[in-house]
């Protein structure tokens, strides 16, 4: 029962090469056929993010390990060469005082700041991911743009700058239906980064990507809807 508890990334990319053999199959060599290659790439490509997202870096951490332990070292080689007969005058004993806490924050800032060196990397690049993702989700609505369900029984006449409007009422209605499918297919390859980072950052990120995969296709619907009402599906 656990694999209806994490989302399956196998999976996902499978759905997305099923969708994009589909519209393919309908509508070759289309704008949208291209775009649904390119985000079965991504969900292919998500894969491999993740793999070294999950992955420990030894390297990595064996450095930031050494460096840690030299820092420490250093300081614990300037507590040793303290006198304690220098520490008697309270103005010595202030001076030193305030100058070991000075040196004990930036030390632990710098100390912090290493530790959390491979997290802030695998955030980085998911991030940049997700970003892609939310760029994706744009052009898919792009695509749709035009295509209005309420323009096809028009008598006006069209401009040279109109759409061309070459789909009919079934074909409109696939095509409005792919594009939903992919911006859902966008918003679960955006959730894979949350599910492997538990990251606050990349979690807003891939928040942001589901509402707008969501807005998105709500506004996809209203059309299949309309489209419905006039019998075209």
């Amino acid at each position: 029962m656990t694999m209806y508890r994490r989302l399956d990334a196998h999976k996902i990319v499978a759905t997305a090469r099923l969708l994009q053999s589909r519209i393919g199959e309908r509508f070759p060599l289309s704008g949208l056929s291209k775009l649904g290659d390119e985000v079965s790439k991504v969900a292919d490509e998500t894969l491999d993010r993740l793999t070294w997202i999950q992955k420990p870096h030894i390297p990595l951490r064996l450095g930031v390990f050494l460096l840690v332990v030299v820092i420490l070292f250093v300081l614990g080689l300037l507590f040793a060469t303290l006198r304690v007969s220098d520490l008697h005058e309270m103005a010595t004993f202030i001076q030193v005082l305030d100058a070991g806490l000075s040196c004990i924050f930036f030390i632990g800032a710098s100390v912090i700041f290493l530790l959390t060196w491979e997290s802030r990397i695998k955030r980085n690049r998911a991030l940049a991911s997700i970003h892609e993702l939310r760029a994706m989700a744009h052009i898919v609505d792009m695509h749709q743009l035009t295509k209005d369900p309420g323009a096809g029984g028009t008598s006006w006449a069209q401009t040279a700058s109109s759409p061309r409007r070459s789909l009919n009422p079934f074909e409109l209605g696939r095509y409005l239906d792919y594009c939903s499918e992919m911006l859902s297919i966008i918003g679960k390859i955006a959730a894979l980064y949350s599910q492997s980072l538990e990251d606050p950052v990349v979690l807003d990120a891939v928040d942001d990507v589901e509402d707008l995969t969501t807005e998105l296709s709500q506004k996809i619907w209203q059309k299949i809807a309309l489209l419905d009402k006039s019998g075209g599906v």
